[in-house]
């Protein structure tokens, strides 16, 4: 750790919740006890929280979530930073853990798309062909402005305000999947779990479909920086992280921010 005090811990799961309010009431009381700043959602598909706070207060709220047998698996990504990058703790109940306008995608009750570990994405990159040799696409589910930030060198970037415009993106740029297998990615996992199952749904033929086990983070923490260009937004004030997981200090801005909090 380098100098930096403050764990910062962001995760996600697909759990089917019925008890919505009633844990929300609780992750916050014992959040606020603990001094924790961040945002923690909860919906009927599932949980998706990013906090920060002295490590072993973090530490601390994840080994009480785990002990909801629902959430026993949870592991969070980590990263470190000099100060507690939220200004406030919000735990919310919302319709979505992620938003996406598509009721038939729901992978609380659904078999996971094929995830794909870092290593093995790294690997396919350096040879330009899956193990089948096969043409490797990777496809950005992100708002246009987080890939400005940075990417994977030649992603497909279909040029999204927003995730629920996804399934329509997909419809328009379809040919450019087919026959090739493809990899979905995104931040941290959420938004290429979804985006996968879609893709699934829409009867690519000859098209494997593969999610980034753990996204961009979780390959920045296996892989590094290798086959990416830039750094990695994130809804937090540290604004983006380089391929060592801290705080990136030269950064490209997108030329127009204002619409960050879509």
């Amino acid at each position: 750790m380098q100098d930096t005090q403050i764990l910062n811990i962001s995760s996600y799961k697909f759990v089917g919740l019925s008890d919505c309010e009633a844990l929300r009431e609780r992750l916050h009381a014992l959040a606020a006890t603990l001094e924790l700043k961040g945002t923690v959602l909860l919906a009927e598909e599932g949980i998706n929280l990013f906090l920060a706070g002295a490590p072993e207060a973090v530490r601390a709220w994840v080994d009480a979530l785990r002990a909801d047998e629902r959430f026993a698996d949870l592991a969070p990504k980590e990263s470190w930073s000099a100060a507690v990058p939220f200004r406030k703790l919000l735990v919310k109940v919302k319709p979505e853990i992620i938003r996406m306008n598509h009721p038939t995608i729901r992978p609380d009750r659904a078999e996971r798309a094929p995830a794909l570990p870092a290593a093995t994405l790294a690997r396919w990159l350096d040879q330009g062909h899956d193990d089948q040799g096969r043409p490797v696409v990777t496809l950005d589910t992100r708002n246009a402005f987080e890939v400005d930030y940075g990417s994977f060198a030649h992603t497909l970037d279909w040029r999204i305000a927003k995730f629920s415009e996804f399934p329509e993106a997909v419809q328009r740029h379809r040919e450019q999947l087919q026959g090739k297998t493809v990899v979905s990615f995104c931040t941290g996992g959420i938004r290429c779990e979804k985006a996968a199952l879609y893709l699934a749904e829409q009867g690519l033929a000859d098209t494997p479909i593969y999610q980034l086990e753990g996204g961009i983070l979780k390959y920045f923490e296996e892989v590094g920086g290798r086959h990416y260009e830039g750094s990695c937004f994130v809804f937090d004030e540290r604004e983006a992280l380089d391929a060592g997981l801290a705080p990136a200090t030269e950064i490209q801005r997108p030329a127009s921010e204002a619409h960050r909090a879509a």
